[in-house]
């Protein structure tokens, strides 16, 4: 098929009638899109407060154990030369 064949079957198949869209598509459309457009909210609201609730546990946890201060030797030094 060359390229003058092709072009004439890409302009047969454009030049064609569209298909009927039934009528009630644009309500199911509708419906649909506000369905997914709320879940989608709900999911975003959600994973913001589980990202909050593990900030304030990680915030919480660190004042009280204090990760950052070396804990105390449980043992002392060896005492030489005295």
């Amino acid at each position: 098929m060359n390229r003058s064949e092709r072009e004439a079957a890409a302009r047969r198949i454009m030049e064609r009638s569209q298909p009927a869209v039934p009528p009630d598509l644009y309500a199911d459309v509708v419906r649909r899109g506000g369905r997914m457009l709320r879940r989608r909210t709900v999911a975003r609201r959600l994973m913001w407060l589980l990202l909050f609730a593990a900030s304030v546990t990680f915030l919480v946890w660190a004042l009280m154990a204090h990760p950052w201060v070396e804990p105390p030797s449980d043992t002392t030094p060896p005492l030489t030369n005295w």
